[in-house]
């Protein structure tokens, strides 16, 4: 049997008051469900340096969950992807984005060709809330979870399959030994 997937869990706003906290706790939690992944929240407010490096460093994948902030995504998720270069390399990155009326999907369009640089493969199917404060109800709760449950359920299906068919490949050749 192979050992869990370790998964980082990353917020993608800093902002005091911010929505992501929401987002990311229903995520965590449709991610708990799945005894594949072993998770660990990245949060660019607490998680810095050593402990970031580290995180990113370990991770077999990655959820970001990630607003959009005047058509594009926050820069202190821009500051936490760029501190990291060779972690990111031949690892899967899924997203799960909130907005106004489009969800956050402009921001996760952006993001993709970061992570393009950075040698990392993105999942094709994204999970978005628009309007996400007409969403959730204010203990957090999705006010109509069955779509977002079947959505993330397909989401987390890829990024495992992908997260385990990598980690096999880092494990058989060094991702290092490729990129020249």
């Amino acid at each position: 049997m192979n050992p869990p997937l370790k998964l980082a869990l990353i917020y993608g706003s800093a902002r005091p008051g911010r929505y992501c906290d929401t987002v990311v706790r229903w995520a965590a939690a449709q991610i708990a469900g799945d005894a594949t992944f072993e998770t660990q929240l990245i949060d660019p407010v607490v998680t810095q340096g050593l402990a970031l490096a580290q995180g990113i460093e370990s991770a077999d994948a990655f959820v970001v969950v990630t607003p959009e902030y005047n058509h594009g995504y926050p820069a202190p998720l821009k500051a936490l992807i760029d501190s990291q270069s060779e972690a990111w390399h031949a690892k899967p990155v899924a997203f799960v984005s909130y907005g106004g009326v489009s969800g956050g999907l402009r921001a996760v369009e952006q993001l993709r060709q970061v992570f393009a640089e950075l040698h990392a493969v993105t999942i094709r199917d994204s999970l978005s809330f628009a309007n996400a404060r007409e969403q959730f109800d204010k203990a957090g709760e999705l006010l109509a979870p069955e779509r977002a449950g079947r959505t993330m359920s397909r989401l987390l299906a890829q990024l495992k399959w992908w997260a385990g068919v990598l980690r096999d490949a880092r494990i058989a050749q060094p991702y290092s030994l490729v990129v020249l």
